[in-house]
Order: structure tokens, then C-alpha cells, then sequence
């Protein structure tokens, strides 16, 4: 092992031992005894159980001694732990599961990555504080993988945590494996062997996506575009629209994201960057399959980013593989080095109105509340991805940072024409989603035959009037709230969404007058 790993290894482990496997960051508040580094979790972890706060500070005491005899009796209460806090996640919807059980899923994966840590310094903690210069083997890209697999399966199960102290620990932890991986050498992995010669030539030698659209859409009523709007301006559009009954209308923004750093100096658009700022592309992100979440067949899986560019993002059109989409995730939670590449629009922070009268979901979308910041969410997919005909709750700012998107809008006025869904088996509500498939519809994906079938199954869509456009890199597309929008990746997109509202109890009713 070099030096550098050599240091880096160190660091690590005693990140794991003053962070993830510290006893007293699961003393029970309720117990009487005083924990000198309390932060809280025993009061976090204590609606799981009487047991979990004692189970979990006795295991990190052996971690922390790291004795033969004790490892099969940690990983297998390790596991029982993790088992018992996916039951819950399955017994809840997502958004209802107790925070608890979040916390318990991701403080217990952290000591599974501190028995992997630790057990490098071949003994206990006491090797490391005590002779700093504790031998360990040279690092196995797979090692790599496993830990960065196990923290990150957390993040996007569970959520980042509620601590401000475990969330800048794990970033730290994220740092400094990049560091180990970038100072090698290491033994290779079954996840680097995978890549085929073809494959690793495409990210060593053709270090951009392709540029070239598979298909193009014609574009039939097209939507304004206006440079670097001045804020002002831009309100008084979403405020004051033309007309009271259509409300604020799309616009397309240019040369407001010129300056950031995901469209220059540290580029989107070349994978080689991305690897860089995913671990060597080990970062597991949850992928899409299918060509939209309304077919049937459609899934969801969690893979490594590396598999996912290689696999879906650089395969070519013609390829088996099939379509796989990285969308609608808070990437920029958790993996923060990619939010330092942009910024939220001025726009996002304007004063906007409360949704459309014409909305069917106007009284839905109202009860919203004001949101503190913007929600932001990447949309990474090949040519090919489509976002079916839906709406969205909030005022969406639609960045296009890498490649080109084919958007069609509809104004909330023409939802009868739009045929949206209802609430499905299951109790799912798809009211903001059509029924209508544009593709088909279109006859873009479809054959004749096919076509004539969806268009007599939806005779009244051809009513519904709509604007158009291209998204090429660099513009930002506003959609007003309650506007339905078709989305279509003409070539490998990079996009990301910031949704924002106002608190419409300040707000006038723009639409009284109607």
C-alpha cells in the first residue's frame, strides 16, 4: 500500500470509530448515565425499541475490539437489525415510515462499514491509537465498492439523516474513499472487471456523450425565448399573464446558466468528470427501466453510475439493453460534489401565482405548502426517455445542461381534452397523469394502425391546443404550475428541475376577474 493510501486508511478508520461506531452516540437519554459525545441518536433510535440502544452500544464496543470470535455474532445481529428496519419500510407508504426506522437502517449500515474499516488495521482500535503505523493490506477495489455500495443503498433507502453531524461524516467518509481510490494502486474488482475492452474505451477515448439526435420531432407552435430575463421582468410575465384565462405561460430562458461550472470548467457533458465526482463511478443511483413509468414491464432498480452510463446512457440505439432513466432524484443530496456545479435560478425565488382556476387539481395543488427552498431533482437518461403527458404541483424551472429534450405543454384549461388517469389499483391517485400516449398517438412510435386505434380511443384530444419546443443545452424552460408537459430525450440528456411555489395566502387571486 502507498503512503498516501496508508494515511488515507487511517483516516478512515478513525472516522469510524470517533463517528459510526462510538458508544456513546447510543446511550439511552432515558437510562441515567451521562454519555460524554451524546448527539441525540439515543433519543432519535428509542421509538424502535428498549432493546436497539443496548444491542447497538454493546456492537460497537466489539467492532471496536474487532475479536475473532465476536464477528459472526456482529454481521448476523448487524443483519437481523437491518432486516427489522426493511420490514417497516415496507409496511408504511415511503413517506409515512417513522423516522426512527430511517435512522436505525442508516446507524447500522454505518457499523457495517465500520467492520470492513476496522478490521483492516488487522486488531483492535487500539492498534491504530496506539501505533499509528498499523499495517493494512492493499486496498481491493471491490472493498471500495462493498463500502460505498453499503452507505449509499442507506442514503437512498432511508434518506439523508436528520443530523447535520452524521451527514457531514458521511460526506467525509465519500472524500476520503475518493482519496484512497485515487491514490492506488488497488487490486481490481469483479465490479471493474465487468467492463468490457469496448466499454472501457468508450469512457477512455470518446469522453462525451453523443450530440447526434436519433429522432426529431417537428416543432409546430413554438414557445417564446427571451435572454437572461431580468427578474423583475420575468415576475411581472407569471403575474400579469396576457391572458386571464390561460394564465402564466411557458418560456424558455437563455444564457441564465452560462456561468455554471456543469456546462464549462467541470463538464456534464464528458463521462470521464462524472466518474470522477462518483467514486470512480461507484456511487449506486436508482435507475428507471422501461421507456416510461406508465408501460407496462416498467421497473426500477439500483446500480452503480458507472454501470448506468455504460449500460444505458453510451449503449447504442439499436442495442438490446433496453432504456434505463436516472429520474426525478435528489442526486444533489447525496452526492453534494455535483451540486457545487450549479446554481438555483434567481427565478425560483420570484413571487408566483397560486394555481390556474381551469386546473382540475387547482383546489389539490392549493393546499400546498410554501416551500423554504427549491425541490431539485436529476433527470439523467439516452435518447429515447420520455416523461408521459402529466402535471406537476409547483412552478418548475426545467434546466437543460447536457443535450437536447423535445417539450410539449398544454395549458390546465384544455385538461378535459387530456384524458388524465384516476385512481388506480392499489389506491394509487395518477390523476396528473393522461391517459394518452403522445408517442403512439403521434404515430412516433407506433404503426398505422396502432395510431388510428389511439386516436379513436381519444377523439377529443385533438382539441386540446398546445405550444412546442426544442430544449437545447444551456436554456432553461419555464413551466407554470398545473401545465401538462410531454418530455422526450432526443439525444442523451442531462437536465435537472427546480420546483418552486409561494404561500398563495399572501396572494391576491389573479383570477377573481374571471
Amino acid at each position: 500500500m502507498s503512503s498516501e493510501q496508508q494515511k488515507y486508511t487511517q483516516e478512515l478508520i478513525r472516522l469510524c470509530h470517533d463517528s459510526f461506531c462510538n458508544p456513546s452516540r447510543f446511550w439511552d437519554p432515558n437510562s441515567g448515565s451521562a454519555a460524554t459525545n451524546h448527539d441525540g441518536r439515543g433519543n432519535l433510535l428509542r421509538p424502535c425499541g428498549t432493546g436497539i440502544l443496548p444491542l447497538l452500544h454493546q456492537l460497537c464496543i466489539l467492532i471496536r475490539d474487532q475479536l475473532p470470535r465476536s464477528h459472526r455474532f456482529i454481521t448476523c445481529r448487524l443483519d437481523d437489525l437491518l432486516e427489522m428496519a426493511k420490514e417497516k419500510f415496507y409496511a408504511f407508504p415511503f413517506k409515512d415510515v417513522p423516522s426512527c426506522w430511517r435512522e436505525l437502517f442508516q446507524a447500522v449500515s454505518l457499523l457495517k462499514v465500520s467492520v470492513q474499516v476496522i478490521g483492516r488495521s488487522r486488531g483492535s482500535f487500539a492498534d491504530v491509537t496506539l501505533n499509528q503505523s498499523c499495517s493494512s493490506p492493499l486496498w481491493d477495489s471491490g472493498e471500495l465498492d462493498s463500502i460505498v455500495g453499503i452507505v449509499d443503498m442507506a442514503i437512498i433507502m432511508a434518506g439523508p439523516s436528520t443530523e447535520a453531524r452524521s451527514r457531514s461524516a458521511i460526506q467525509t467518509l465519500f472524500d476520503v474513499l475518493e482519496k484512497i481510490g485515487e491514490a492506488g494502486p488497488s487490486k481490481p474488482s469483479v465490479f471493474s472487471k465487468e467492463a468490457t475492452p469496448s466499454k472501457r474505451r468508450k469512457l477512455s477515448h470518446l469522453d462525451c456523450f453523443s450530440k447526434t439526435p436519433t429522432f426529431s420531432p417537428p416543432v409546430s407552435v413554438g414557445i417564446l425565448r427571451m435572454s437572461n430575463i431580468p427578474i423583475t421582468e420575468f415576475e411581472k410575465r407569471i403575474l400579469q399573464p396576457r391572458d386571464l384565462d390561460i394564465g402564466p405561460e411557458p418560456v424558455i430562458i437563455q444564457d441564465s446558466i452560462d456561468h455554471w461550472p456543469a456546462l464549462e470548467e467541470r463538464p456534464w457533458s464528458k463521462p470521464s468528470y462524472l466518474m470522477s465526482r462518483t467514486i470512480g463511478g461507484r456511487r449506486l443511483v436508482p435507475v428507471e427501466l422501461g421507456r416510461s413509468y406508465v408501460d407496462s414491464g416498467w421497473s426500477q432498480k439500483i446500480i452503480p453510475f458507472k454501470e448506468f452510463v455504460e449500460d444505458y446512457i453510451q449503449h447504442p440505439p439499436d442495442s438490446k439493453v433496453g432504456t434505463g432513466y436516472l429520474a426525478q432524484h435528489d442526486l444533489f443530496a447525496q452526492i453534494p460534489a455535483l451540486r457545487d456545479d450549479i446554481a438555483i435560478p434567481d427565478y425560483c425565488y420570484t413571487s408566483c401565482p397560486p394555481p390556474h382556476y381551469t386546473s382540475p387539481l387547482a383546489a389539490k395543488h392549493s393546499k400546498l405548502p410554501a416551500l423554504e427552498s427549491p425541490l431539485l431533482n436529476a433527470w439523467f437518461g439516452p435518447a429515447g426517455t420520455i416523461s408521459p403527458l402529466h402535471t406537476d404541483p409547483y412552478h418548475n424551472i426545467l434546466a437543460q445542461v447536457v443535450g437536447r429534450k423535445y417539450v410539449r405543454l398544454y395549458a390546465p384549461r384544455t385538461s378535459e381534452y387530456l384524458y388524465p388517469k384516476g385512481v388506480e389499483d392499489g389506491g394509487v391517485d395518477m390523476s396528473n397523469t393522461s391517459e394518452v400516449d403522445l408517442g403512439i398517438l403521434d404515430g412516433w412510435d407506433s404503426t398505422p394502425h396502432e395510431q388510428r386505434a389511439a386516436q379513436a380511443n381519444f377523439p377529443l384530444f385533438s382539441r386540446a391546443e398546445y405550444v412546442d419546443c426544442i430544449l437545447e443545452e444551456g436554456e432553461c424552460l419555464y413551466i407554470p404550475l398545473g401545465w401538462w408537459h410531454y418530455v422526450r430525450s432526443l439525444t442523451p440528456s442531462f437536465s435537472v428541475s427546480f420546483w418552486f411555489n409561494h404561500d398563495t395566502e399572501d396572494e391576491d387571486d389573479l383570477y377573481n376577474s374571471s
